[in-house]
């Protein structure tokens, strides 16, 4: 049973004489444990229509390069064969996503779709939803509580949210959802074809024209299966100590979750459910439960409610007016970014931090926090380093461009945080030093590993 609170019509338009449903997918990159694909296969069912999926894939998604794209069609092969099991047909289209999700919808009884919270994700949907000649209906399934469910505004910070969170939280993850019920109608040979082959995704990363200027990665692998297989690996032999042992940057005591989470490969109420039943110590598996939920949908509800989150102007009052008073403090150090990219800074654990995110497109969570607080320290301004380390976020992780995204860098710059002890250059804003990192991690054995990393990329 999908719970009706996920569940959104998007326009007044009624279910009309088609001939399929269409599933138009797009955020929840998955044909296992995806309630928008239940619910379409439930509606084809019950008007004994066959089902079609579609997918508009835009060459010019914001930010986005070969190392995105490599992953991302990774996981539309892992979906090919999914949905293919199931008898369902699945066209992928090249083209801004409203205007394939309209081609499509021509002959739909229904469109059905999944949710995104950035603002040209939000324009997508709402045009689909004014030129579309049917009923459009979204289902929410990319965070475990709806966003909106939460709350109706921009939120202070995690204790804010949290209590509004828990309030639900067990209730969305008490069991699974999905059924992954198969279609009465079969429609994989129902006539709508795909513009790109799937089958070798190399040729067709290139196909897109697509910036190759940063390459895709062997460390991360995308699609359902890879997901739950890194879940089952963590949940089996990393969540053990996971509350104290989560920001030792050397033993990536984490479930590398982050880029399967943005992609949709997995739902993330698959994973707290998984989480939240497994072997272990309550207080592990409550830690790892507040960064799934609670921080990761604090980001979602910054960027529903923020309609500036990409600016450094998004940030609270007392951050930008501290920041100001600061700005021409003296800086020991200013870095160009090429210098950032290359590197090339005189602290060897940022730079061992930087490699890692440029050749393996992941950096341990601790560490990104670190490297964006220096940054800001390293910049001309704050404005410029704000610039900086989100367009560098956002080109090389995997998981950039991202809710995440958006406000883990404005955190490192005061966003749901308080003020601190005044410092030059940072103001009241919180400060991170190399001999913090040093005196609480073995940074010398987190070297070690980043350079093990990038060896095996580079082979």
């Amino acid at each position: 049973m999908i719970d009706p609170q996920r569940v959104m019509r998007l326009n007044e338009r009624g279910v009309r004489d088609g001939a399929y449903v269409l599933y138009w997918m797009q955020q929840s990159q998955r044909a296992s444990g995806n309630l928008a694909l239940d619910l379409a296969v439930r509606e084809a069912n019950e008007r004994r229509l066959p089902i079609v999926v579609g997918f508009g894939l835009t060459a010019d998604y914001p930010d986005a390069n070969a190392r995105h794209y490599t992953f991302m069609l990774q996981g539309l092969q892992d979906v090919t064969a999914r949905l293919r099991e199931r008898g369902i047909g699945f066209v992928v289209r090249t083209g801004s996503p409203d205007a394939v999700a309209l081609a499509l919808a021509g002959d739909a009884a229904l469109v059905v779709c999944d949710c995104g919270y950035l603002r040209h994700q939000r324009a997508w949907r709402q045009r689909v939803a004014e030129q579309a000649r049917c009923a459009v209906v979204q289902v929410e399934h990319d965070v475990v509580v709806p966003v909106e469910l939460v709350s109706s505004k921009s939120e202070h910070a995690a204790r804010t949210i949290r209590p509004k969170i828990l309030r639900h939280r067990d209730h969305f993850i008490a069991a699974p959802e999905h059924a992954d019920r198969a279609p009465d109608r079969p429609s994989v040979d129902i006539g709508l074809a795909s513009d790109i082959d799937l089958a070798d995704v190399p040729r067709a990363v290139a196909s897109l024209g697509v910036d190759d200027s940063v390459r895709p990665v062997r460390r991360f692998t995308g699609g359902t299966g890879e997901a739950r297989a890194r879940l089952r690996s963590f949940l089996n032999d990393r969540l053990a100590g996971y509350a104290e042992g989560r920001n030792e940057p050397a033993d990536w005591q984490c479930s590398f979750m982050s880029p399967y989470l943005h992609f949709g490969h997995v739902a993330p109420a698959e994973v707290a459910l998984a989480g939240r039943e497994a072997a272990g110590r309550m207080e592990d598996r409550a830690a790892y439960l507040e960064e799934l939920i609670v921080r990761r949908e604090l980001s979602c509800n910054y960027v529903r409610f923020q309609p500036h989150y990409d600016r450094y102007e998004s940030l609270p009052p007392w951050a930008r007016e501290t920041l100001r008073r600061h700005a021409a403090d003296r800086r020991d150090h200013v870095y160009a970014t090429p210098d950032l990219e290359a590197a090339a800074t005189h602290d060897p654990y940022w730079n061992a931090a930087m490699r890692e995110m440029v050749h393996t497109g992941f950096m341990h969570n601790y560490m990104r926090m670190y490297w964006a607080k220096k940054i800001l320290e390293w910049s001309p301004t704050p404005e410029a380093a704000f610039s900086t380390a989100l367009a560098l976020n956002n080109k090389y992780f995997l998981d950039g461009r991202d809710a995440n995204s958006y406000a883990n860098i404005a955190w490192c710059f005061g966003l749901h945080d308080r003020a601190w002890t005044e410092r030059p250059v940072f103001g009241k804003v919180r400060y991170m030093n190399a001999g913090g990192l040093k005196r609480k991690f073995d940074m010398d054995r987190y070297m070690e590993a980043v350079n093990a990393l990038v060896a095996a990329e580079r082979r």
